[in-house]
């Protein structure tokens, strides 16, 4: 749990810096990157990379999904 929660916490804090406009706070950059860590886990299993990898690969797997999960947030709810 504690993984999960500073992997989320590096990953949403990186996809604040990659991603400009307005961010979540500390909260919601976690709750962002534990999410994205879900969805670029899985997107990657659909593509057939490796399930584990590491600290850095968990890092770039949560960052890439939070990525996406912010834009689609963004996309749907039209804030910046």
């Amino acid at each position: 749990m504690i993984w999960w929660i500073l992997v989320g916490l590096i990953a949403g804090f990186l996809t604040g810096k990659i991603m400009k406009g307005s961010g979540f706070g500390v909260i919601g950059d976690i709750v962002i990157g534990i999410l994205g860590a879900l969805i670029g886990g899985w997107i990657a299993g659909k593509l057939g990379f490796a399930a584990s990898g590491g600290l850095l690969y968990s890092i770039l797997i949560a960052t890439l999904g939070a990525i996406l999960l912010t834009f689609l947030f963004r996309l749907v709810t039209g804030r910046e």
